[in-house]
């Protein structure tokens, strides 16, 4: 994670470097669309009640994981200095863990999370680059459980989600740029099912980094 985090602040730099010196002509407006792809370290929580719901040990689940942020944005209309965007978000994340050599009786474990979402963004800077505040309230399906084990009622269960965060688009040219984006995901608590409680309410972390498109 940090070096994760030191590679961004270097391309972060560099990025503004090359931007502040593209020149002095009048900047362009924000928009008027944006794709954007970016590569997701995300932080699965250890909660007991979460291992509970699944029937597992807390140190069974995986932690860490890698995922997928995409996301289109139009541009519609600016008020003042905030540019005013719509769009949808789509997440995905994995993470998994091995059991431990020896006899430790802990099994491997695959955790996913699926989250799709329309978003209201704030924008604020010009095309050549600009950061954003932005959220939305959707579905996520959140799965967790050992190898060779059946599907739960849990794993499949739609769970209502507000996702919130900022970023920052950096352009070197009129189409491509640099961005990143951190995001959090408060999940609502789930179902109790078959004597087994429900998934707590959880609030999940994730930071990102990739390239737009306009």
């Amino acid at each position: 994670m940090r070096r994760f985090v030191r590679g961004v602040i270097a391309v972060l730099l560099f990025f503004a470097g090359a931007a502040h010196a593209a020149g002095q002509e009048p900047p362009p407006p924000i928009g008027p669309f944006v794709l954007d792809a970016h590569g997701t370290v995300p932080r699965f929580p250890n909660d007991v009640q979460l291992s509970q719901s699944r029937n597992l040990s807390p140190s069974e689940l995986p932690g860490v994981g890698l995922g997928l942020h995409a996301g289109v944005h139009v541009y519609p209309f600016r008020w003042r200095s905030i540019t005013f965007g719509l769009g949808a978000d789509l997440t995905l994340a994995r993470a998994h863990r091995a059991p431990p050599p020896g006899p430790t009786g802990e099994r491997a474990v695959t955790e996913r999370f699926a989250h799709v979402a329309p978003q209201l963004s704030f924008n604020f800077g010009t095309g050549n680059g600009w950061s954003y505040l932005s959220g939305g309230i959707g579905p996520s399906v959140w799965s967790l459980g050992a190898a060779n084990e059946p599907t739960r009622d849990a794993d499949v269960e739609r769970l209502r989600t507000l996702n919130y965060g900022g970023g920052a688009r950096w352009f070197l040219n009129a189409h491509l740029a640099f961005s990143l984006d951190v995001r959090f995901y408060a999940i609502n608590p789930g179902t109790p099912a078959h004597g087994l409680p429900g998934s707590p309410r959880t609030t999940l972390f994730f930071i990102g980094a990739g390239l737009s498109i306009k």
